[in-house]
């Protein structure tokens, strides 16, 4: 008899750990948040700077929503995973060149359903740092505020989170 179960519920007496995941997903889609917003989370300056711009560009553009690339990647029946994979499209940030995280997004939903964007070019620093800590926070978050108005404006130009037409 097998009684797995892709789902399944956790609770600690007395003890609260973080809110679930379940009930960000259906917030997002009920404030219409449709489209989920990944970023590289690396320890480099360039992951940190995508991941910052991530978090401004998520919080600016209405139809945008942080997903948590650790429970898309590698919880495949969670809800988080689902809103991921059910969304027409998702925005991917990636901190250089090599686009980690993007090339296992794309993997997990399709190549036609990613929006991809290396964030290096639209601040072209740092090529010669690799930690975040030897870049001060402030200036790490004046960059990111760089980037990310830089890829809004880029994304509006390119209407490339416009729903596609069937």
């Amino acid at each position: 008899m097998d009684a797995r179960t892709a789902d399944f519920l956790l609770t600690c007496k007395g003890l609260t750990v973080f809110a679930r995941p379940e009930s960000f997903t259906r917030k997002t889609k009920s404030e219409k948040k449709t489209i989920p917003v990944l970023s590289c989370e690396g320890p480099c300056i360039r992951g940190e700077i995508a991941r910052l711009a991530a978090n401004l560009i998520a919080q600016e553009v209405p139809a945008l929503a942080r997903a948590c690339h650790a429970e898309t990647f590698f919880v495949p029946h969670s809800a988080m995973a689902a809103w991921v994979k059910g969304a027409e499209k998702s925005l991917m940030i990636d901190g250089c060149f090599l686009k980690c995280h993007g090339r296992v997004l794309k993997k997990l939903v399709g190549d036609d359903k990613v929006v991809h964007i290396d964030a290096l070019p639209f601040y072209k620093k740092y090529t010669d740092v690799f930690l975040m800590d030897d870049v001060p926070e402030e200036e790490r978050k004046a960059v990111a505020r760089q980037a990310a108005d830089k890829i809004i404006a880029k994304l509006k130009q390119d209407a490339s989170l416009e729903p596609t037409v069937a």
